[in-house]
Parts: C-alpha cells; sequence; structure tokens
C-alpha cells in the first residue's frame, strides 16, 4: 500500500493516463533506493525520484539517472537530470501538486534545445523540409465560408465521480475557422453541453502553406485550469491531427484534485480512438 496521500496518487494516475501507464510509478532496487522511476517521454531517459510523504508541502528530490535507451548520446542522461532539477526548482510551489508542471516544462526545454540544434544542422538544406509546429491562429489557415460547418461527432462514455460527470466528443477538421464554428454549433445546440460547468477544448490541424508542412494547435481550459493543456497534450502524445476534442464535465460539488485530469483524458482517448483519429 502506497504511503503517498490519495492526491498525489491521483496526480500519478492522471501522469501515467497522458503519456503511459509505465511513466512513473514506486520502484525499489532491494538495496539502499526505495522510492519512484520517472520516464522522461521520448528520451529514453529515467530517473529516480524521492516523494516525501509531506509533499506537496516538502518538495520531490530528484536523485540520479536509473537509466537511459541504448541510442542516447553519452553525457545526455545526466544534462536531463541537471536539466530537471533546474525546472523542479522553478515549476514547485509549497502545497501544490508539481509533476506535471514538471514533466511540460521539461520537454518543453529539451524540445527547444532540440529544435535549436535541428535549425542548426538544416540551415543550408531546403527549407521546404522543414516542419513548423504553432500555436499561433494565422489567417492562412482559416478558409471562408464555413460558417454553416455542421461538425459529426464521436461521443465516449460518461464517467461519473463523486457527481461530476465527464464526456467527450471529437470531431474530423481542417482549419480554426471549423474549430470556432464546431464548438459554436455545440453549444448552442446540445442544451445540455451548453450547461456544462467546463467545455474544455484542444485540438490540432495540420496543413501546407508555401510547400512547408505546418502544424497548429491550440486548447482552451474553460475555467478548468490546466485541463486543455494536458488534454492537449494528449492528441500530442497520441499523434493526432485533423481533429477537436471537447471534454464536458458537470461538476457534482466535490472536489476531484488531480484525479479529473486522468478522468478528462480517460474519456477523451476514448472518443479519439472511436472516432478512428488514432494511428495504428
Amino acid at each position: 500500500m502506497s504511503e503517498l496521500t490519495g492526491a498525489i496518487d491521483d496526480e500519478i494516475e492522471a501522469i501515467n493516463s497522458i503519456y503511459g501507464e509505465s511513466t512513473l510509478y514506486e520502484y525499489s532496487d532491494g538495496a539502499a533506493f526505495n522510492g519512484h522511476v520517472l520516464t522522461i517521454p521520448s528520451r529514453e531517459v529515467v530517473l529516480r525520484l524521492i516523494i516525501p510523504k509531506q509533499y506537496p508541502d516538502v518538495c520531490i528530490d530528484i536523485i540520479a539517472v536509473e537509466g537511459v535507451g541504448s541510442t542516447v548520446p553519452k553525457g545526455y542522461g545526466n544534462h536531463v537530470l541537471i536539466t530537471a532539477r533546474d525546472v523542479l526548482s522553478k515549476v514547485f510551489i509549497p502545497g501544490q501538486v508539481c509533476l506535471f508542471d514538471l514533466l511540460q516544462e521539461l520537454e518543453q526545454r529539451l524540445d527547444q534545445e532540440a529544435s535549436a540544434q535541428e535549425e542548426g544542422r538544416l540551415e543550408n538544406e531546403d527549407p521546404k523540409a522543414r516542419v513548423h509546429h504553432e500555436t499561433e491562429t494565422p489567417r492562412e489557415v482559416d478558409v471562408p465560408n464555413e460558417v454553416s460547418f455542421i461538425p459529426e461527432w464521436t461521443l465516449s462514455t460518461t464517467i461519473t465521480e463523486k457527481k461530476s460527470s465527464f464526456l467527450a466528443r471529437a470531431c474530423a477538421i481542417k482549419s480554426t475557422t471549423e474549430v470556432e464554428a464546431a464548438i459554436t454549433h455545440l453549444l448552442t445546440s446540445d442544451k445540455r453541453a451548453g450547461k456544462a460547468t467546463h467545455n474544455i477544448s484542444a485540438y490540432r490541424i495540420r496543413t501546407v502553406i508555401n510547400g512547408n508542412e505546418v502544424v497548429y494547435q491550440d486548447c482552451d481550459d474553460d475555467g478548468e485550469d490546466a485541463a486543455g493543456g494536458r488534454l492537449l497534450k494528449l492528441l500530442q502524445m497520441m499523434d493526432v491531427l485533423n481533429v477537436l476534442v471537447v471534454v464536458s464535465r458537470w461538476y457534482g460539488g466535490v472536489k476531484l484534485g488531480p484525479a479529473r485530469f486522468g478522468i478528462i483524458n480517460a474519456v477523451a482517448r476514448q472518443a479519439v480512438i472511436a472516432g478512428g483519429f488514432a494511428k495504428d
């Protein structure tokens, strides 16, 4: 039985629901180490963590590199360790769980480093070979005369936890105009959705502009703090494109803590798979 509080168990469950079941778990080597191991997504680097009983009032400790993949360059594991410690020092706030924020900020930092290295490698190559990822909403993606766009939604099952209900919908889209039209149509045509406490949304769109492949993505918490970013992260991890996901939550009067993120991502994943958007 874990000695962590229920809130921390919920945070771990939410992280594993987004990144994979073995991303963060308790581990003992039978000798000196008895704690948790955290796999950094897409990096083949595993870190050892100590999560104190007083967490989140007391910060976790990233103590060492547990292991790296066979293709990881020499020294990169230690670089990730040092970077993770620096990120943790910036995201930790006493009294607030921080593991997801640690992962998200660490990924962004490492991605920025990788992008800078890639830009240097490609500076003399054909720019058409580059794929750009943006969170802005440019005019070029919008397609006129789409105000009558009616989405075809795929629905998840409804999950109810402590009187709060969660339902996800996914639909195909090809422009930001369709995203706006789809959400507007949902909230005006479905009375229950319109009365939801939160309608969390995220989308990813792939298009070609001036010969360059471009991926645009964005999200909206709709008052459910940090839920939109987690939903977008799920779509990124599933590598789905040209899809909009909306998760409706009807609040039941009892706070769920980090467990709500696991439920949001569970119903979202179900809708994405049911709609045929996920790759095999």
